[in-house]
């Protein structure tokens, strides 16, 4: 019995020495190549019209984080095939929580994407992988609706394939990769927002919400949004680009 549980702690702290360890960085032109791919899929129309699912799970997942970090109840979270979502939680409609979980949503991705970029920069390829992963799973158990439960399993069993059955060079592209479309594909649904809002739609968005909330313009939300996004950008691409 205590060789059975001396050998299982061993593989547990070498599992977590291989997961929380440092990887090699790949070679520039991986980095540069990531990134030029990542930047395609967001700026062609066709691939961000599919692509976009994983900012909107990004999003979601950030509101529904923040919702059960300031105490609400988080209900559930609904992803629809128009790359829209939903995410419901409980508790009073105003004050702080409520102004920060509305806020949270366009802020996720690219602040994601920046925290990629930190452990990227540190080389921590493997637990990138594995965080993200863990994420997925999270945000799994709070979806409602089938076309949701179909692109969280896709995108982390993505994930989780990549962990498991491909190489160190394999596992810095992919990783690489999703890091830049965070950070890029982060600053495009805001101007998206804008633009829409403009032709006289979505009139119940994010920012009108919290311009409700807080009475400050829904400008002013916008400004906040294209702030974080274009920052975490830079910040984040000088982390990746080695800077």
């Amino acid at each position: 019995m205590e060789r059975m549980v001396s050998t299982a702690s061993a593989s547990l702290a070498s599992l977590w020495d291989e997961v929380s360890g440092t990887q090699p960085e790949p070679d520039q032109w991986v980095v540069v190549a990531t990134l030029v791919a990542a930047l395609a899929v967001v700026v062609w129309h066709p691939s961000w019209r599919l692509s976009r699912n994983a900012i909107t799970i990004a999003h979601e997942g950030g509101h529904g984080l923040v919702a059960l970090l300031t105490g609400r109840t988080l209900t559930g979270i609904r992803l629809h095939s128009d790359t829209s979502g939903l995410t419901v939680s409980r508790g009073k409609p105003y004050g702080i929580g409520m102004i920060l979980t509305a806020a949270a949503g366009y802020t996720a991705p690219p602040l994601l994407g920046l925290g990629g970029a930190a452990l990227l920069g540190a080389g921590r390829i493997t637990l990138l992988l594995w965080v993200a992963t863990a994420l997925l799973l999270a945000i799994l158990v709070m979806i409602r609706n089938a076309y949701g439960a179909v692109t969280v399993l896709l995108t982390g069993g993505t994930f989780l394939a990549v962990s498991w059955l491909t190489g160190p060079q394999v596992q810095a592209a992919f990783a690489y990769a999703v890091v830049w479309f965070l950070l890029i594909g982060g600053v495009r649904p805001a101007f998206e927002l804008q633009a829409k809002r403009a032709r006289g739609g979505a009139g119940d968005s994010d920012a009108d919400q919290l311009s409700r909330l807080t009475h400050v313009p829904a400008a002013m939300w916008f400004f906040l949004f294209h702030a974080v996004s274009v920052c975490s950008l830079l910040g984040g691409g000088r982390w990746l680009l080695g800077l």
